[in-house]
């Protein structure tokens, strides 16, 4: 497969490209007009944010966005549902229904990155427990058949999830997840998410309900990663998020990614969930319900703590383990 010349981009197509948060909004709004999002459905972050591929942040300003133009609204104090005859909120899990990304691509100057742009992020998401790796523009475009021009929009968009960078010499690298910069992260972890749940504003039935299935899961020992990953995820919306100051939930948000592509790592090399760390956050909850919030914090930086050297722990058996052979050629090891 050849790659594309890049010369038949028009000059203002290579010039411009949409912003994260435009395009999460587009995606939304064509998806309310289709009715694929109807009117009551409760909009979940963590699940769109997954949908898209995309940080809660982004998520979080696009749908400030849609709610100015009224086709959503809050309910309850937090969270949004779609606008319209019927406002009982409805909460469907929003990773299960049918919703178009046809018209979020035509929206774009370059629609083609959003049709690579999973499979790239997947394979440079498994990379950094085995180490540097180096990501070659021109392998991408010629694995896609797609131009250079496109691929360059797509790892700027891995770029601004802190998943890739680019070295000193504009070369692109994904740079290895050492044990050092772990713990680094949970550190700024314990920092900022212990702040976000100090001044959280928590709404005691989804959180109930979130300890019940905690509960109930810890006690049938049944944890597969994808549950693992939902509930991580819940606590981190229903808890961090809710702190009502959008700067420290952006950085808590934007720290965490790293985490996150980590963990899809390790699951994806086998290695368990932890039902520990789920149950750890179960107690979080409960105090928090119980008013204790001081109590819940010191909770919270506990399990952070303890989460953290699991973690190196896990990383470290990757190191007698060999490297995936599925790794595309674009997707270079680069001993340092």
């Amino acid at each position: 497969m050849s790659v594309r010349d890049t010369n038949t981009a028009r000059p203002k197509e290579r010039d411009k490209r949409a912003p994260l948060f435009e395009v999460a909004a587009e995606f939304i709004r064509n998806n309310i007009a289709q009715g694929n999002l109807y009117s009551g459905l409760v909009l979940q972050e963590s699940a769109l944010a997954e949908r898209l591929d995309m940080s809660r942040a982004t998520i979080k300003r696009a749908l400030k966005i849609i709610e100015a133009e009224g086709l959503i609204e809050r309910f309850s104090g937090r969270g949004f549902l779609v606008s319209g005859d019927d406002i009982t909120p409805k909460r469907i899990n929003l990773r299960e229904l049918h919703l178009e990304h046809t018209d979020t691509e035509d929206s774009m100057t370059q629609p083609s990155w959003l049709r690579i742009y999973d499979d790239v992020a997947r394979h440079i998401t498994r990379s950094p427990v085995f180490g540097r790796f180096r990501v070659l523009e021109a392998l991408v475009a010629e694995e896609y058949g797609v131009s250079r021009t496109i691929v360059r929009d797509v790892l700027a968009r891995l770029q601004e999830r802190g998943l890739i960078q680019k070295s000193r010499t504009s070369r692109w690298v994904v740079e290895p997840l050492s044990s050092k910069k772990i713990k680094d992260k949970y550190e700024l972890r314990r920092i900022l998410e212990v702040a976000a749940l100090s001044s959280a504003q928590l709404h005691d039935e989804p959180l109930e309900r979130l300890a019940q299935d905690i509960r109930r899961l810890t006690a049938e020992g049944a944890m597969t990663p994808a549950k693992w990953t939902e509930i991580d995820a819940k606590f981190f919306e229903m808890v961090i998020l809710s702190t009502p100051n959008e700067d420290l939930a952006t950085a808590a948000s934007n720290n965490k990614l790293a985490l996150e592509a980590c963990q899809s790592a390790l699951f994806a090399l086998g290695l368990p969930p932890d039902s520990q760390s789920i149950h750890e956050l179960g107690q979080v909850i409960e105090l928090s319900l119980a008013g204790s919030i001081n109590d819940a914090s010191r909770k919270l930086a506990e399990h952070l703590e303890k989460a953290c050297n699991r973690t190196v722990a896990q990383l470290k058996i990757t190191a007698i383990i060999e490297p995936p052979d599925d790794f595309p050629p674009y997707l270079q090891f680069s001993p340092s």
